[in-house]
């Protein structure tokens, strides 16, 4: 079943590249919640993706309600920076969608209000206001990806005399 990863109202088509290109390499579905911030034929989106776009499965949504209303039977993780606790801490299940707002203000307060329990951040500096989006969802998805024990993903080096000793 793997990951998904969710980005409500992306504004910055570099951003959302990058992160397609994350979900390519490690298998993981590409949820987008409209509006988004750039047409999704942005020459600045497609570059960051590169040639990856033909190896992630990206879906659309109207709203956050009409992603929740299709995603009832999933683990949902909403990231913020105003979460109570850390994103190592919680046990992330096959099939867990991973929650992430847009660049300039994250994730709606009411949403966030709402799934209080869900919610999870990743430690930072209080002088810094966030991590880039892109840099954030790698974080959390290989997270996740490790307490899954990274299913169906490479674990061996590719060198001959560099592989991994028992």
């Amino acid at each position: 079943m793997a990951i998904h990863v969710v980005l409500h109202e992306p504004e910055i088509p570099q951003n959302t590249g990058n992160i397609a290109r994350t979900c390519a390499g490690v298998g993981a579905k590409l949820h987008l919640i409209r509006p988004l911030g750039f047409s999704t034929s942005s020459r600045e989106l497609k570059r960051a993706g590169l040639d990856y776009w033909h190896l992630v499965e990206v879906a659309y949504y109207e709203s956050i309600e009409d992603f929740l209303s299709s995603h009832t039977t999933n683990q949902l993780v909403f990231l913020s920076t105003k979460a109570p606790r850390s994103y190592t801490d919680l046990a992330y299940r096959d099939g867990c969608c991973l929650i992430f707002g847009k660049e300039s203000a994250g994730l709606p307060e009411e949403l966030l209000e709402r799934n209080v329990e869900r919610t999870a951040r990743i430690p930072i500096r209080a002088q810094a206001r966030s991590l880039n989006l892109s840099s954030s969802a790698a974080v959390v998805v290989y997270e996740a990806l490790r307490q899954l024990d990274f299913p169906g993903l490479l674990r061996e080096g590719r060198l001959k005399g560099l592989e991994r000793k028992p």
